[in-house]
């Protein structure tokens, strides 16, 4: 481990476990091969969500392995120097740092190249053993991602344990994160994440991802699938995002129980905020604001940690959501893959905003900026 939090450390708010990568990002536009040179950033779907939840003002903490090895200490000083908790980060001195090159382009695009050097990395020998449950169960959330459950049979023996049911867990976050070039078979990743999902009391999931890992198209039909979780989040882009959410208390830790009631269907509006009670859900759609997008990266990652960030804030589902969609705009407007989010007192500001002019939102490169650029024409 990187060393012991200090004895008077408050509590923890959210522990976020996965592996995170030095990300070298090319110089200039255009296919790997033809990059001159890269700048070194860091980049990993648990440690972007820490990292953002430290800088909106929460008490973070990060659980991964790194190697014994300078890409390692550079991980660990570039993520504790968000405010994020790193005393839980074990260091491999046999297994190396994982490292990853990429395009900056859109991951559905066909420009879009990612070369991955993680094979045998520290991380993927994450297990029960290597990884304990005092380590990661101390928070008031636990965030995970199915990105952990790719990586090696041990890192889905951990997954598989923290996600199932036991007395005092905390709240458990599941972020689906389908990468079809992580599985060797697709179809059994999917599986595996339905699984995993499951057993989380909050789930995210893209609209896009849950068609192709599980075939289902719709929130209403993702929903039917997934019936378990307390709330379940579907992330459908520049559409927005639709909560279904249930108030039954969790017995085992989180505040939501599991229902095997039949959903009724509910349309999912693109330009209103609408709530509407279903047979066992409340049901909330919010629009996307407009957003100038730099690059697309990270913006799953940041919409996350703005809803956890209204979860621990006990915000109602709409602010939940707006406060996701401007953590992501924070993300969307920047070239890497980790945005400074706005000041707190902004953001409340901006999630207040009425339909109407939260419909005409448009945040440009630098809006959460002291000389901040929000249009709302």
């Amino acid at each position: 481990m990187t060393g012991a939090p200090p004895v008077d450390a408050p509590p923890v708010d959210v522990v976020c476990l996965g592996e995170s990568m030095v990300t070298f990002l090319p110089s200039r536009p255009g296919r790997l091969a033809d990059a001159p040179s890269f700048a070194r950033t860091i980049g990993g779907a648990e440690s972007n969500v820490a990292c953002a939840l430290a800088a909106a003002g929460h008490r973070a903490k990060w659980v991964s392995r790194v190697g014994a090895d300078g890409f390692g200490d550079h991980l660990v000083e570039a993520v504790g120097a968000y405010g994020v908790d790193v005393s839980a980060v074990g260091r491999d001195a046999v297994r190396p740092t994982g490292i990853y090159f990429r395009t900056a382009t859109d991951r559905a695009t066909a420009g879009h190249e990612v070369a991955y050097y993680r094979a045998g990395s520290a991380a993927s020998a994450m297990s029960p053993a290597t990884v304990p449950y005092d380590s990661v169960g101390d928070g008031r959330v636990l965030h995970l991602s199915g990105i952990t459950a790719a990586l090696s049979p041990d890192c889905l023996e951990l997954m598989r344990e923290l996600t199932t049911a036991r007395s005092g867990r905390p709240l458990v976050s599941f972020d689906v994160n389908f990468r079809t070039g992580l599985w060797r078979d697709a179809t059994i990743g999917g599986r595996v994440l339905l699984e995993l999902a499951r057993g989380a009391d909050l789930v995210f999931v893209g609209e896009d991802e849950a068609e192709e890992a599980w075939g289902v198209c719709g929130p209403e039909a993702i929903r039917e699938a997934l019936p378990e979780p307390g709330v379940l989040v579907v992330k459908r882009g520049a559409a927005g995002a639709v909560v279904f959410e249930r108030a039954a208390p969790s017995p085992h830790g989180g505040p939501h129980a599991p229902a095997s009631d039949t959903l009724t269907a509910v349309p999912a509006p693109r330009v209103d905020t609408v709530t509407v009670t279903a047979a066992s859900d409340t049901v909330t759609a919010v629009p996307a604001p407009r957003v100038d997008v730099v690059a697309p990266v990270g913006a799953g990652d940041a919409f996350a940690a703005g809803f956890l960030s209204g979860t621990l804030r006990g915000l109602d589902a709409t602010a939940r959501i707006r406060h996701g969609h401007l953590m992501a705009a924070a993300a969307l407007t920047v070239p890497g893959d980790l945005g400074e989010p706005a000041r707190t007192e902004d953001a409340d500001r901006l999630v207040a905003l009425d339909d109407e002019s939260w419909g005409r939102l448009h945040l440009a490169p630098g809006w959460t900026g002291e000389d901040q650029e929000v249009r709302t024409p």
